[in-house]
């Protein structure tokens, strides 16, 4: 079995890399890209369909990697590892993955153990799982007054690349008013004061 590593940390990188040969002994090769578009090179090149993926590297994140290897293999098993517990970041991937594949997300802070396992269920089993603690700290951090539904988590991300609202109306298909209103609902949820 060959993996690929999409680190661009080599601290990270080397931890990875002994974790990996301790937690899989099937490994036969272990490849490491610096970043997303390195990865998608190298995955093409040797036919690697089990990737450990960093989300935040300079030249190509680990989200755009990760949409182009599955639009090209959709069955490419995914761990996603991360300092961010980010709900934005589970948002995007569960935008992206292919129905019948198997991707994880584990934080960099989990013990060893919990790594191991997470590449294990991952990468060898197939499984979907998602580091508990991530959950615990959404729930920490989301009320039901504050959770944004699908249609106005779309609208923010087009205002955090500084869209104005009449572009926002154009790219989501909805009407000038109906971006409004979006726009209200978000500030009162995220607790922006318009005075």
């Amino acid at each position: 079995m060959k993996v690929l590593m999409v680190e661009d940390d080599q601290f990270h990188a080397s931890y990875l890399q002994e974790t990996l040969a301790e937690a899989l002994p099937e490994v036969t090769e272990i490849f490491h890209a610096l970043d997303g578009a390195e990865g998608e090179v190298q995955a093409r090149q040797g036919g690697i369909v089990a990737v450990v993926m960093d989300l935040q590297m300079e030249r190509r994140n680990g989200i755009e990697a990760a949409r182009t290897l599955w639009s090209e293999r959709p069955h490419t098993r995914i761990l996603f590892w991360s300092n961010y517990a980010d709900e934005a970041y589970l948002r995007g991937i569960a935008q992206i993955v292919p129905e019948d594949s198997a991707y994880g997300y584990v934080l960099k802070t989990a013990s060893r153990d919990r790594l191991k396992l997470a590449l294990r269920a991952v990468l060898v089993e197939g499984q979907i799982m998602v580091d508990r603690e991530i959950h615990r700290l959404q729930k920490r951090s989301t009320s039901p007054r504050s959770h944004l539904n699908d249609s106005e988590f779309a609208v923010l991300l087009d205002l955090a690349l500084g869209l104005q609202d009449k572009q926002i109306a154009e790219r989501q298909s909805m009407s000038l008013r109906t971006v409004q209103n979006r726009l209200l609902s978000l500030y009162e949820k995220l607790g922006v004061d318009l005075d």
